[in-house]
């Protein structure tokens, strides 16, 4: 069943390339408002009829005819009719941060431009920053988008590859029965965005391109015991071919980084072992997962240290960070509830958005109000599972929050995140962060860059000074698990907790069927090396309740002086 998701994205497409050639404005105004509607719709479209959602404000009948073409065909016929009209660079643009389809539509129609490489040649001979609207901050930040995309290029969220990668191991092992086969690589290793997949197998070569190799995959390379495919134009697929009795080397080698690897063969290693385990055993070391395999320092640690003791998906209590549709979230606070003590969670920390967010119906004084009474009496229905009352409230350009702190001091706990004017320095950056965290009402910092995996950079941060303010403020940082953020990035939660700090990994719900990212904060927490007793968001309802009361009492002492 089509989504209402992308039916959304559908018409939010239609609306920008129209407005990138100039076609009428009201019109494509219509279809990103139908867009927003469909999005923010918690029944799905697909289980309507044309007659009750063309009912719907914001929709109307129009566009309910349009829905109804692009659910019985799978396209919008006037989306595609403008795709062939646009050139492919074009469309390219539209992923470049600092250019909207007015400003797109200038550089195309007015300058004649209609490649990357030709915008990114205007830009260096500062072309573009003598246009009206444009300017030499645009030209920089159209230059630095450029190289981020290009760097960005054949990359993928593990989430994109994940299906496919288990779909591909399953086939292979039901095919080669009684053969070794394993993922590994950057999959097996949990970073959180891959270039390629690769497999290491005892299935010879000729046999796996005999079988692997179709119209739709092209063959990339195949030099000695190994295979490179690339599948449907895009994915990169890569198999080690080895022997039964290398297949624990090979499997080891492949799922390390180059750090990890150069340091690890300083000390003697023989070539034939029974399995990963009995490398390690061998080197007189403490069996190091793949995903903590990344860093040379690992390999001191794991001589005293023993890595059982990391979050698991199963050890987290509580979902914290979820939006409802009283702001921009799908369902209603009681459909969410149901569906966690389903699932067996003790609690839920409701945190829709605050009132600077008005694209997302963010909350007003008095709505707060109504929603806390709404909650209030919820948690009566559905006891012993608790509904905490929270909010994302956004931080301002100055650094302060976007409620008074008579209205903050009446939730259970704050996620304070930044939503708007992204593109800052690292001063503008941490000025705001540092005001948030300062604030005696801020709990939770939440997604802390900004950023968004292959589309966004994130805005530069010291995190070392956000860390070290976030332990003496008592304010516990997120690790943000949508699977396009994974932001705090795990790259600084050894420093984290070295300094002692609580993070928590929050799957920023929107919907029932987004619960499950937290298995993507998880992947990258556990890659930092977070133990379950530094997640808050693994404390029991008991512990994550005494929490909240001490924290509220050591913050206020400090903001009393």
């Amino acid at each position: 069943m089509v989504d209402n998701y992308a039916i959304a994205d559908q018409f939010s497409l239609l609306s920008k390339l129209m407005d990138i050639h100039g076609e009428n404005s009201f019109k494509s105004k219509s279809y990103s408002s139908a867009a927003f509607t469909i999005e923010k719709l918690s029944e799905p479209l697909a289980q309507m009829s044309e007659a009750q959602f063309s009912r719907l404000r914001g929709i109307g009948e129009s566009v309910g005819k349009k829905i109804t073409e692009f659910l019985q065909t799978g396209e919008l016929r006037a989306l595609q009719e403008l795709i062939q009209q646009t050139p492919s660079g074009v469309l390219e643009m539209m992923h470049i941060k600092g250019l909207g389809p007015k400003k797109i539509n200038i550089i195309w129609k007015e300058m004649n431009i209609d490649t990357i490489e030709e915008l990114e040649k205007a830009c260096r001979e500062n072309r573009i920053a003598t246009k009206k609207g444009f300017g030499e901050k645009t030209e920089q930040k159209i230059l630095e988008s450029i190289s981020f995309a290009r760097g960005s290029k054949g990359q993928f969220l593990y989430k994109q590859v994940e299906d496919f990668a288990l779909a591909l191991q399953n086939k292979l092992e039901s095919k080669f029965a009684g053969e070794q086969i394993m993922l590994t690589g950057e999959f097996r290793r949990q970073m959180e965005t891959i270039s390629k997949l690769e497999w290491i197998t005892t299935v010879p070569v000729e046999k796996l391109k005999a079988y692997l190799v179709t119209d739709d995959v092209e063959v990339l390379a195949s030099p000695g015991e190994t295979l490179s495919l690339r599948a449907a134009d895009q994915l990169e697929l890569l198999f080690h071919s080895t022997t039964p009795p290398q297949f624990a080397r090979k499997l080891f080698q492949t799922s390390s980084s180059e750090e990890f690897l150069s340091a690890w063969q300083n000390s003697p290693e023989k070539t034939e072992f029974e399995s990963e385990e009995d490398i390690f055993r061998q080197a007189g070391s403490n069996y190091i997962p793949p995903f903590l395999r990344e860093r040379s320092s690992i390999i001191e640690r794991a001589k005293l240290e023993r890595f059982d003791n990391l979050v698991q998906t199963g050890s987290i209590k509580g979902l914290i960070h979820s939006h409802s549709n009283w702001s921009d979230g799908a369902y209603t606070i009681e459909e969410m509830a149901e569906e966690l003590i389903r699932q067996g969670f003790e609690y839920m920390v409701i945190s829709d958005h605050s009132k600077a967010a008005y694209y997302a119906n963010g909350l007003s004084e008095q709505r707060i109000r109504e929603q806390h009474q709404y909650i209030d009496s919820l948690n009566k229905k559905i006891a012993p599972f608790r509904i905490f009352k929270s909010i994302e409230c956004d931080i301002l350009g100055d650094g302060s929050l976007d409620y008074d702190n008579a209205t903050l001091s009446t939730f259970d706990l704050v996620i304070t995140s930044i939503h708007s004017n992204l593109d800052m320095d690292e001063e503008k950056a941490m000025m705001r962060l540092m005001g948030a965290i300062t604030n005696p009402y801020t709990t939770i910092l939440g997604h802390m860059t900004g950023r968004l995996l292959l589309k966004r950079k994130g805005y530069p941060v010291d995190h070392r000074a956000i860390i070290d303010a976030c332990v003496k403020h008592h304010v516990v940082i997120e690790i943000n698990a949508s699977p396009s953020r994974l932001d705090m990035d795990w790259r600084w939660i050894d420093y984290a907790m070295e300094k002692g700090l609580l993070l928590s990994i929050n799957p920023d719900a929107h919907a029932l069927e987004e619960f499950p990212y937290l298995k993507y904060g998880t992947l990258v927490a556990q890659k930092g090396g977070l133990t379950a007793a530094r997640n808050l968001s693994s404390f029991s309802l008991a512990e994550f309740e005494n929490y909240l009361a001490d924290t509220r009492k050591k913050k206020l002492a400090i903001s009393n002086g």
